[in-house]
């Protein structure tokens, strides 16, 4: 089946709507969020317009879980590249932080999503705990780090992080920032 191009009205229609799905999700939550509460959002006459781009909820949700996930990705790994596992993890938190800063909505939406999101995400989960848990026990080899468990504490370290971003809103994240590093930096030793 031959699929025609969309336009760059339609692409921009569909990117508006996968904004004000964002900004929906990540105030009512997954469960409350409907068309008619996205289109409200976006400021469209009906929700069929976004029926027009996406066949239903699941679709939706799917490409929202993607788009948000491309960026992110591509915002922390362009501040990954340090010379040391200690310089390196901190650059990781400090680039998760100022994505969270800038983008607070999506990365709720993100974690709202996350578990009804059908597309695979690459197992983002067990990715970053895999790449986390590698990069403590590179740290670890070079002496930047003490003796532990390096799969348990990523999972305290990506706990943390998801703690954070799932209460930001009531948070200053200049001091989360702060203090997210030096518990990380205390648990890690040196």
């Amino acid at each position: 089946m031959l699929m025609r191009a969309k336009s760059v009205t339609e692409q921009a229609r569909r990117a508006q709507i996968v904004q004000a799905a964002i900004a929906t999700i990540a105030e009512l939550d997954y469960a409350e969020t409907s068309f008619k509460a996205i289109a409200a959002r976006a400021g469209l006459s009906s929700t069929g317009l976004i029926s027009y781009h996406f066949r239903n909820k699941q679709e939706l949700v799917d490409v929202v879980f993607a788009d948000i996930l491309e960026r992110f990705q591509a915002f922390v790994i362009e501040r990954m590249d340090q010379p040391t596992a200690r310089a390196e993890l901190e650059a990781f938190l400090r680039a998760n932080i100022a994505f969270l800063r800038e983008h607070r909505a999506d990365m709720l939406a993100f974690l709202r999503i996350r578990a009804h999101a059908a597309v695979t995400d690459g197992g983002i989960a067990d990715s970053d705990h895999v790449a986390l848990a590698e990069l403590l026990r590179q740290g670890q080899e070079a002496g930047e780090f003490r003796a532990f468990d390096p799969d348990v504490m990523a999972v305290f370290i990506l706990a943390m992080r998801n703690g954070v971003v799932l209460r930001s809103g009531a948070l200053d994240l200049d001091v989360c920032e702060r203090e997210l590093v030096a518990a990380v930096e205390l648990a890690t030793g040196g």
